[in-house]
């Protein structure tokens, strides 16, 4: 126990230090997003190479409260002169959620052979936690489980901004916020306390992803009223993608040869299928002039709701709207996973 124990900082240590080179390489040659995918990928490749990493759960949990706090700060009431587009935007999320998982579902069950629970709870674009407590219910697989939704993560968040910058030209250096010496005093201390009651009230309430939607709520509710004008700071915000994006990386900790061939394969190809699916989506939506293409694109990936945010941010897209899309997605798969699961598995 003694043993063990000692190890513990020490990969924490190393974590940190493997992701600081990765934001280090992605600044130099200039890549997009180089405090969220920077950490990712250092840690990917390092766990790749056997690499013993460790993740920093409650640090993490605490930087998605500033992304709350950030979505939150970007809702004005000019989003709600978008309500009546909205409504019809919202509506094919259901629709684009059961796609997902009539591509997802025969691909995992028979495409790699997994198990009911596996298969079923592989193939729900939700939230990674979410998914996996189900699955672990159900009984699936949840080692499989959650190398699939980290890897349908990783893709996501790799390929959009990629796409965005190559293909559209997109600036995905925009600035998140405005340094910590800009903002206000007083603003920075509302901000912080919006935060921290925001995520316990949610947490006490037992609302799911309370860490990042208790503070949107609570936010939203300020800068509604006029208390706030800024988001959080810039510093911040880059804080809060470095961690988010060494999350997603230490998941590949202690990666077998044989967990790459199958649980990752299988992760790679349902993630390219359910972009495409989204995808179709983002077409449909830009022809019919309902939303811009970035926030089309990010509002239908199967990415996950904090990524997806910080994408967002940072390619000067609407976060507000990014985010109620996939708040819509993820009360749909928690709320209906479970009764189709029953449903078909009984």
């Amino acid at each position: 126990m003694g043993e063990a124990w000692h190890h513990i900082p020490m990969a924490l240590l190393i974590t940190l230090i493997i992701s600081g080179v990765g934001v280090a390489v992605f600044m130099a040659l200039a890549l997009p997003l180089p405090w969220l995918l920077g950490p990712l990928l250092g840690c990917l490749i390092a766990a790749l190479c056997g690499v013993r990493l460790r993740g920093a759960p409650r640090a993490s949990q605490v930087m998605r409260t500033i992304l709350g706090v950030a979505v939150g700060a970007t809702i004005t009431p000019a989003l709600f002169a978008q309500l009546g587009t909205l409504i019809w935007t919202l509506a094919l999320v259901p629709p684009l959620v059961i796609c997902v998982g009539a591509v997802g579902y025969p691909l995992f069950r028979r495409g790699f052979g997994f198990d009911h629970p596996t298969a079923f709870y592989s193939a729900m674009p939700g939230g990674l936690q979410d998914m996996l407590l189900f699955g672990e219910e159900a009984g699936g697989d949840v080692r499989a489980l959650s190398l699939i939704h980290a890897t349908r993560v990783l893709i996501v968040v790799m390929v959009l901004p990629f796409v965005f910058a190559y293909f559209y030209g997109a600036e995905l250096n925009g600035p998140v916020g405005a340094p910590w010496t800009n903002v206000p005093l007083a603003e920075l201390i509302v901000l912080g306390a919006a935060g921290i009651a925001g995520w316990k009230i949610a947490a006490r309430v037992g609302l799911f992803g309370a860490s990042i939607l208790g503070p949107l709520f609570l936010t939203a509710g300020l800068s509604l009223a006029g208390v706030i004008e800024n988001r959080p700071p810039a510093e911040a915000i880059a804080a809060a993608q470095f961690f988010i994006g060494f999350t997603i990386g230490v998941k590949y900790s202690g990666i077998t040869w044989k967990e790459v061939q199958v649980d990752v394969t299988a992760g790679v190809v349902f993630s390219v299928l359910s972009l495409g699916v989204g995808g179709l989506f983002a077409v449909l939506i830009v022809r019919l002039g309902w939303l811009p293409l970035t926030e089309a694109a990010l509002a239908f990936a199967p990415g996950g709701q904090a990524e997806m945010a910080i994408v967002a941010l940072v390619a000067g897209a609407d976060a507000a709207v990014v985010v109620a899309h996939h708040l819509v997605r993820i009360v749909f798969v928690i709320i209906g996973a479970p009764l189709v699961d029953r449903w078909f598995g009984g």
